[in-house]
Order: structure tokens, then C-alpha cells, then sequence
């Protein structure tokens, strides 16, 4: 019988309430801890009540992983990561850490506890840094473990930290092979070795498949490459390390508060007697001022993405930090030094992200990590809103928050508009670069610019979909326009070479990563006027944030073909799929024409920038006669909204592929209809807000975002503020979802997306008023 794990969707353990725990700005499903690359992403589910130590760390996808942190304070130990301890048989009680408060920021997710006198603090940290390619590039995040007496007292702390050889496989039947690496040299397991030539040496867990498969996943997790866990001695008064079975590693701890120094090298499955590997500092006596020790953890693969190059040969792309820093031990060895610059350079994102927030709601620049001021759960039945509107509300009622002369939903009643956006956007940013790898170029293109590959995380694990990118688009335009470039040209590279047999825009450049291997036969998911239009789109959206011509022109030609096939099949488009494939295809779709039709304006505007005068004139003509013709299609005979599909009378749903004409400026849609939908959608908006269309009552947050950045200020106010309440009341327990059900909070019961860059979107508000204050100048 194959052992696999469990998942936290399905089954997650009982949660132990030690004492109520303050999160701020919101409590969401789950918490980022170390979260860069589709290979390193792991979290904190709070779902069904549970929390950092009251359940197991997550794999995004929701899977269990093995992941212990113990503190030991004058002989006591407590578990303050994960929950596989309390149950031992050492003969000693280890009880569980108090939790206090839960914070998190853009980068930054911090646990406060309280342990016999001592306060430890733990950040995890997983530097996002869109201006530099090599240290984005790094897939390895900190975590910081501190104590300090909280008593006036003194206390002795020791501490444990230890990773399971489960982070690397789904698959718990296979084989694994470890190592313990000093400053980049093999450890001898026979001979005691590993004492620290200095505090400084850096130690690294190495650990991955005895038998990987190069370009291989199983079940989302990797089926080559390493995962790696650092630390150094510091200022530890001792330091010890060892691997091998984890009951009897834990128990050893437990009794003495330190490791033996060995390594068991009995290769074995993670079902074979658990192998763990572990790390123990003792602080000795610590005081008011805090003790702290550093870890590093990431998966790394030296082996980064297989690609078709534009030869039609499949090529090895190594990933971007070894150009910038060389072998793995010598990207381990910066990475961790580099923590002060990385802290320094984040601090200067948040601080902009914070102030751009402030600014977007005409507010002075506020603190918005508020332990004290975390969103409250229970409302009254009836009352006044913060900006002053009237509602009723009844926790029964899948509409919400209403008001009860109108019936329109309003926003939530206790949660600024401007704390919303910000909890947000600071859950999600972390989770947007996970989606992405960035490599070198490949050996037939002269480039010193890196490729950009994501993953379609959660869905089905596709190659730069241009689907998937086009939402993500916004984070990418508020934070550095390059990356959305280096995103494209792999695809433009790929169809541009003559591989790609069709006229319209490919979906994807390979069926499952890590392997960009393209679709020569043309055989891609069928969804030509959703990828034409993007990818025109897109473009044109890099030019105007960017005033790269040279792009344009470079590309003229394939965005030509697009939009040619735009202009004879985007109007009225057949029985297609759009993005929300999930949803199923559906004739003549009213947003989807729409895309069209800001795509062939949005070509206009290329043939301009590029001096073709004649194009420009002839797509500014159809674009106009197709806006008219759609206009009297798909607008309800109420007047009162757009329907879904032309003629299907009362049917509507989301217009979110209007915002593009509003952030570069087509002037295609009149004012008119975004007055329309934004009167509209307070009248359909369920409990955590507007559904996604008539069919279903689930939503997707990405899409709601793009409505709200184009919307009236109280209709925005409704979006943000009902999807912040969603992520502080649902239990779904797994990484920000994009689709959920917007009357239950629950997933939908046919499937869900979770951890996705789509959430990229959620930065619409920013990328609008970035664009603004860019056609200003």
C-alpha cells in the first residue's frame, strides 16, 4: 500500500486554544512561512481554528509536511511549530507554546508566544525584491527565532528546529539520500565532524529523491533537486546537529537539550522510520535583551526549466542566481549573510506599498500592522457602518450587509476601505512571485535579459499561461514592468521561431512545468480570443508603463496576426472557452467580446506608437463599429446591467476586462457603462461579495479587484472590504484562493485554486493610479 500524505483540506488536526491570539490586519486561511517558488512554498493553515503549533505546516497545495520547532526554557520544553511532539514518549511533558499574535506584512509573517517567563518571537521571512533579478531569483527564505525574558528574569533557552525528508516528495515510498554540508564541504557521519570551524560557518541540510527524475513532478512537488536548511552556531553557547529517525532525534532533545552529532545514512523512505533534520542552539542565559538564531530553508534545482528554443530543440535553462552567485553552496552562503540588505530593502517596499495605499485613499501615510486592531468578527443585527451607511445584518443571510430602504449591500460595517486593500495586497504578494522561476536565456538568443517562467499553480500546472499572466498583470506594472516582459518572451521566442502551427495566440508554452516544451502540433487548451487579446493587451500595457517602442515594433507582426483574428472572430466569438474555463464554454459571451474589442483599440494605439498611420486608422475604425454593435447586444432590456451571453435576458456577471481600457487609456467604453455595472453589483453581491456571474454563487477574487478599480467609491468599498471579511471568516485553511464561494466562504464543491498569481491582480487599484500619475507627466 502506497503511503501518501494527508491534506489539510480534507482532514486537519484538533486545534488546542492555549488563549484567544490577536492577528492582524486580518486572520487569513492560512500564513506564508517560507514561500518563494513553486518548490518552496510552505505555510501556516489556520483553518478549523488551528494554528502555527496546534497543527502541521502545508505544502501550498494543502499537504502535510514535517516542520518542529521546540523551545526549552529552565529544563521545559514547548512546541511552537507544528504539533508532532506533544505526544512523545521521553518520559518529559512537552506542552504547547502560547501564542499571542499572528502579524504579517508584504514580506514579513511574525508569531509571538509566551513560555515560562520568556517571550519568543519568530519571523519568517521571504524577501520579495522585484528590482533585482538575482536576489529574486534566490528561492530560500529566513526564519528568525529570538527569545527574551518577558519577567525581568533570567531563564536558560535552548532551542530545536528540525525539517522532515517529507518536503521534498508526495510520495512517501521513495527512496531518499541526505547529507550534512560545513561551509560547502561533505560532514564525515562516522567521524563527529561538523564542529564549527568558527560561529560563522554555515551548516546545510541537503536532502532530495536517491532516484530524481530531471523535469519531473509528482503531484506538484519536484522529483529532482535538493532541499537545503541552514544555520550557523552564532552566539550560541552550544551547538549540535543531527539526522536520522524522529522520534528517537526529539526524544534526545527533550532530555538533554541537545543533538549527538550524527548522521544516520541509512537511506530510506520518510515512511521508514521518519528521517528528520534537525539543529539545536543553546542560548545559555538569556535576559532582557533578545538571543536569536538564523535559519535558511528553499528547495534548489540546478536544473531549472527544459524549454524549446527557437531552433525546435529542447534546452536546459539553469536558473538566475547561478549567473549572479555560482554553485548552491555559494548561493546558500549569501543568501544568508545577506539578511541585513534583504531586511533594509524590503523595509523600503512595504513603507512605498503602505504609503501608495495611504495616498490611493487620500489618507495620510498610517501604520497599518495594528495587533490591537485586527478585524472584528461579530456585528450587530442593525447599525452604521464606518462611513456612515445604515445596515442590517443577519449571519444567516448569504446577501450580507444591507442597506434597508435599498436592499443594496454595503460595506462591511467595522473594516476600513484602506485596511482592506492593504491586508490584501500584503497576504498576497509573497504568493504572487511564488508562481514564478526566473532563468538565463537560452544559448540561440543574444540576451543578457533573464526568462521569466510561471507556473499554473494549483489549476493545472501549465506553462506561462497567457491567461494566468494576464491577470497577474497589475503587481507587475505597480512594481517593475521588466518582469512582465521577460514573461512574455519566452512565448514570443517560441511562436515568432514558426513552431506554433496556428494563427491565433498560443494558451501555453507546455502542458505541465517545469517543462516549456510548447505545443507544435497546436493541440493547447482552445481559447483564441481570451489569448489574442491578452497578449495584446499586455504589450501594449509594458509600452505605456515603459515608453519601449522597440518592443512594439519588434513584435508588429505577430500582434498584427492576432489582431486580425480578433477583428474576424472576437465580435461575435463562437462556442469558446474564456479565462474561467471552469465555468465551461458559452456562445457569444459579452465579456469576452469586450476583451476583443478593447484588443483591436488596443492595437490602434500599437500602430501608432509605431508610426503605421494606416493601421491605426483602420483598427480605430472596426474597434469603434464593434463597441456600437456590442453595445446593443449585450446590454440587458433593463438597462440596468450587461448580460453574460448576448440575448440570454437577465443573465450578468462581472465586466472586469473593461478596467484594461481604463489603465492604458483606449477611451473605447464610454463612461456610461462602468456607471451601469457599478450601480449594479451592489444589488447581486452576496455576504463576501459579487458573484462571478448568475450561473453559480462563486467569485474570483482577482476579477473583483479589476471591477472595483473602474467602480463608484461605494461599490469599491463593498469589493474590498467584503473580500478582507472573507479572509478573515473563511475556514477553507489553505494559501489565498482566487475562487471560492461568495455565500458560504467555503470552496466550491466541484474543485478550487489556491496559492495562484493571479492574486497579482489584486494590485488593479495601484497599477490605475501608477498609470494615472504616468499620463500626468
Amino acid at each position: 500500500m502506497v503511503c501518501v500524505k494527508s491534506f489539510v483540506a480534507l482532514a486537519v488536526s484538533s486545534a488546542v486554544v492555549v488563549a484567544e491570539t490577536v492577528y492582524s490586519p486580518v486572520r487569513p486561511p492560512a500564513i506564508p512561512l517560507a514561500v518563494r517558488d513553486p518548490y518552496s512554498s510552505l505555510w501556516s493553515s489556520t483553518g478549523n481554528g488551528s494554528a502555527i503549533n496546534t497543527n502541521r505546516v502545508i505544502f501550498w497545495g494543502g499537504e502535510f509536511v514535517g516542520w518542529e520547532g521546540l523551545v526549552t526554557v529552565d529544563g521545559k520544553t514547548y512546541e511552537w511549530l507544528g504539533n508532532e511532539v506533544k505526544g512523545n514518549d521521553s518520559g518529559k511533558e512537552v506542552e504547547t507554546a502560547d501564542l499571542k499574535t499572528v502579524t504579517f506584512d508584504s514580506h514579513n509573517s511574525n508569531f509571538t508566544f509566551e513560555v515560562g517567563g520568556v517571550e519568543l518571537f519568530a519571523n519568517f521571512f521571504s524577501p520579495v525584491l522585484p528590482h533585482d533579478l538575482c536576489r529574486s531569483s534566490i528561492p530560500l527564505s529566513y526564519i528568525t527565532v529570538s527569545a527574551k525574558s518577558s519577567d525581568g528574569k533570567k531563564h536558560e533557552v535552548q532551542l530545536y528546529n528540525e525539517m522532515g525528508g517529507d518536503v521534498v516528495t508526495f510520495n512517501n515510498q521513495s527512496t531518499l539520500k541526505w547529507d550534512l554540508y560545513q561551509d560547502g564541504e561533505k560532514v564525515d557521519s562516522n567521524s563527529n565532524g561538523g564542529t564549527p570551524k568558527n560561529s560563522s560557518s554555515v551548516h546545510s541540510w541537503f536532502w532530495g529523491l536517491k532516484n530524481p527524475i530531471t523535469f519531473g513532478e509528482e503531484s506538484d512537488f519536484p522529483t529532482d533537486g535538493n532541499y537545503t536548511f541552514s544555520t550557523t552556531q552564532g552566539k550560541a553557547d552550544n551547538f549540535s546537529f543531527q539526522a536520522g529517525y524522529s522520534d528517537n532525534i526529539r526524544k534526545a532533545y527533550i532530555s538533554k537539550q541537545q543533538l549527538d552529532k550524527t548522521i544516520d545514512t541509512k537511506y530510506r523512505p520518510y515512511s521508514d522510520k521518519q528521517p528528520v533534520f534537525a539543529y539545536a542552539h543553546d542560548l545559555g542565559e538569556v535576559t532582557t535583551d533578545p538571543s536569536s538564531v538564523l535559519y535558511t530553508v528553499g528547495s534548489l534545482r540546478q536544473k531549472a526549466i527544459q524549454y524549446t528554443n527557437p531552433e525546435n530543440k529542447n534546452e536546459t535553462l539553469k536558473p538566475w542566481w547561478g549567473k549572479c552567485y555560482g554553485s548552491e553552496f555559494d548561493v546558500i552562503k549569501f543568501h544568508y549573510n545577506d539578511l541585513e540588505h534583504s531586511q533594509k530593502e524590503a523595509s523600503k517596499l512595504e513603507t512605498q506599498l503602505q504609503k501608495d495605499v495611504s495616498e490611493y485613499f487620500g489618507k495620510e501615510d498610517v501604520q497599518y500592522i495594528n495587533p490591537d486592531g485586527h478585524m472584528p468578527t461579530n456585528y450587530k443585527a442593525n447599525g452604521t457602518n464606518t462611513y456612515g451607511q445604515r445596515y442590517t445584518f443577519d449571519p444567516e443571510n448569504g446577501f450580507g450587509f444591507l442597506d434597508p430602504e435599498t436592499l443594496k449591500s454595503v460595506a462591511v460595517p467595522d473594516s476600513t476601505e484602506e485596511n482592506s486593500y492593504y491586508a490584501i495586497l500584503a497576504l498576497s504578494l509573497r504568493q504572487i512571485m511564488m508562481g514564478y522561476m526566473i532563468t538565463e536565456n537560452t544559448k540561440t538568443v543574444d540576451s543578457d535579459d533573464p526568462l521569466v517562467f510561471q507556473k499554473e499553480i494549483s489549476s493545472n500546472g501549465n506553462m506561462n499561461t497567457v491567461d494566468v499572466m494576464f491577470p497577474a498583470m497589475p503587481y507587475f506594472m505597480y512594481s517593475n514592468p521588466n518582469l512582465l516582459r521577460y514573461n512574455m518572451e519566452p512565448l514570443f521566442q517560441y511562436q515568432e521561431a514558426g513552431i506554433y502551427p496556428n494563427k491565433y495566440s498560443i494558451h501555453d508554452l507546455g502542458t505541465h512545468f517545469p517543462n516549456a516544451t510548447g505545443h507544435e502540433d497546436g493541440s493547447d487548451e482552445y481559447m483564441p480570443v481570451e489569448e489574442c487579446g491578452n497578449m495584446i493587451i499586455m504589450c501594449y500595457t509594458y509600452y505605456k508603463f515603459t515608453g519601449d517602442t522597440d518592443y512594439l515594433k519588434k513584435h508588429y507582426n505577430l500582434l498584427k496576426q492576432w489582431n486580425d483574428y480578433l477583428v474576424e472572430f472576437s465580435l461575435t466569438p463562437s462556442h469558446q472557452i474564456s479565462t474561467d474555463d471552469f465555468a465551461g464554454p458559452l456562445v457569444n459571451q459579452t465579456n469576452l467580446a469586450i476583451k476583443g474589442v478593447i484588443g483591436i483599440s488596443t492595437m490602434s494605439k500599437i500602430s501608432q506608437a509605431v508610426g503605421k498611420d494606416d493601421d491605426a486608422k483602420n483598427f480605430t475604425s472596426i474597434a469603434k463599429d464593434y463597441y456600437n454593435q456590442w453595445k446593443g447586444f449585450a446590454i440587458d432590456p433593463s438597462k440596468k446591467h450587461t448580460m453574460l451571453s448576448y440575448n440570454w435576458r437577465n443573465s450578468n456577471g462581472l465586466l472586469y476586462n473593461i478596467y484594461t481600457d481604463k489603465l492604458n487609456d483606449i477611451g473605447i467604453v464610454e463612461d456610461d457603462i462602468f456607471e451601469m455595472q457599478s450601480d449594479w453589483y451592489p444589488t447581486i453581491s452576496q455576504k463576501y461579495g459579487p458573484p462571478l456571474d448568475n450561473r453559480h454563487t462563486y467569485t474570483k477574487s482577482d476579477w473583483q479587484v479589476w471591477a472595483a478599480a473602474v467602480a463608484e467609491p461605494n461599490t469599491r468599498r463593498l469589493i474590498l472590504t467584503s473580500l478582507a471579511y472573507w479572509l478573515n471568516n473563511t475556514n477553507t485553511g489553505q494559501p489565498f484562493s482566487d475562487w471560492y464561494d461568495a455565500v458560504s466562504g467555503e470552496f466550491h464543491p466541484d474543485g478550487h485554486f489556491v496559492a495562484r498569481p493571479v492574486t497579482g491582480g489584486h494590485f488593479a487599484l495601484l497599477a490605475h493610479q501608477a498609470a494615472k500619475e504616468s499620463n500626468k507627466e
